[in-house]
């Protein structure tokens, strides 16, 4: 059969230098723990190539996340070296959003110090604030980057039209979007995101890629969701595929994304270096058109036309 391509090397961020492992590492679950854990959980990512760590100010709660990662950085400065940092602002907990110049630029001083760095390789406004002109967001973004506080500019959660109006307004290309993706979740696939993201060569970051631990479920625990049948039928596929390449489930999961064109990388959210060793063997499986279209058919519920 004809295998889809998937390597381990590393992929551009837009049209910017930054380059990246193909998987990502989440933090916001990274808070709650004690330093040395942080460490082992940061040492266990760069072991399997990770080297892009993806944050937001309000993850842990008051930038927690954040605090403990630049505690970790500053006992061993030599890591920063090996690895790309983002973060996002804009989520601001009673607001919801706000991402007006004023705040943007007190939220990335604050990351700044909490992170314990100079500059934030990628930059993310991390849900549209609708209250905000796109002008003026642009305006926020490219003032940072002016200053060397930030490197590279992306969105998380934007739709394709939102996006298309906050790049009309910067005078450089944003490297990436940061939607959900799964093989559960599809509406990426379906609303433009991921074609406007081949049409900019924007590099698509997926948060939740395997769908907040539904594809950890076993089959008869699926049923018992919301749409069970269909998410049972799905994992069914997932561990069909699985055996057969002698591989996690959550391996197959992430193919699927690493497969598509777009050049999606997963971020992962596990605080278990074991966890991160399989979520790797992802490069081991062996995924055909005829296997990506049947986990697409699968999770949809219907055959494709």
């Amino acid at each position: 059969m004809d295998v889809l391509p998937l390597s381990t090397q590393q992929r551009a961020l837009g049209r910017s230098p930054l380059r990246a492992f193909p998987l990502a590492y989440g933090c916001w679950r990274f808070a709650g723990t004690d330093l040395r854990t942080a460490r082992a959980t940061i040492d266990a990512a760069l072991e399997v190539g990770i080297n892009l760590f993806d944050h937001a100010d309000i993850y842990g709660g008051d930038g927690a996340a954040e605090e403990l990662f630049g505690q970790a950085l500053a006992e061993v400065p030599a890591l920063r070296e090996r690895m790309l940092i983002a973060t996002k602002c804009g989520v601001v907990v009673g607001v919801p959003y706000d991402a007006s110049r004023a705040h943007m630029l007190r939220a990335a001083e604050a990351s700044l110090r909490r992170l314990r760095v100079t500059t934030i390789d990628l930059y993310q406004v991390h849900r549209p604030d609708l209250l905000t002109h796109p002008a003026e967001v642009a305006a926020a973004l490219v003032t940072l980057r002016e200053q060397g506080k930030i490197r590279e500019v992306g969105v998380s959660n934007y739709s394709a039209a939102q996006f298309a109006a906050l790049q009309q307004f910067l005078p450089f290309p944003l490297a990436t979007h940061q939607p959900e993706i799964s093989c559960w979740w599809l509406e990426a696939f379906r609303n433009g995101v991921l074609d406007q993201c081949l049409q900019h060569a924007v590099t698509p970051l997926a948060w939740s890629p395997l769908a907040s631990g539904h594809l950890a479920l076993t089959p008869e625990v699926a049923r018992s969701k919301t749409d069970g049948e269909r998410l049972s039928a799905l994992i069914d596929c997932l561990d069909r595929l699985a055996a057969r390449d002698s591989v996690p489930r959550t391996a197959v999961a992430l193919a699927f994304l690493l497969a598509h064109p777009a050049g999606i990388i997963p971020i992962l959210g596990t605080r278990r270096p074991a966890r991160l060793r399989e979520c790797a063997r992802a490069f081991d499986v062996r995924l055909s058109r005829t296997d990506w279209y049947a986990i697409f058919a699968a999770s949809q519920g219907k055959r494709l036309p």
